[in-house]
């Protein structure tokens, strides 16, 4: 499985455009546009799986920079999540 992050991405995009989009170089698995937890709006970025390393890096190429509903997309490999700090916090 290959991770890429789609970002800058019109706040119409649906997944199935993403899915399309990124079909056309490879077999996708899963496509995840991100929307704010507190009221449901996407948040302007996505992530797209795909099968192999090889296909996503051909997508990254021919996807980055591409104009798609008035925005200029950014794709690149999707990087690891930082661990954040959750949970309660002791106030001294």
């Amino acid at each position: 499985m290959f991770n890429i992050y789609v970002g800058n991405l019109s706040f119409e995009a649906t997944e199935e455009e993403l899915r399309g989009l990124f079909a056309e170089h490879g077999e996708v698995i899963k496509v995840n546009i991100i929307t704010d937890r507190d009221t449901g709006r996407p948040r302007g970025f996505g992530f797209v799986e795909m099968a192999d390393e090889s296909s996503g890096r051909t997508a990254i190429e021919q996807i980055n920079g591409r104009e798609v509903g008035g925005r200029t997309l950014t794709v690149n490999e999707a990087k690891a999540r930082e661990a954040r700090g959750g949970g309660r916090r002791e106030r001294w």
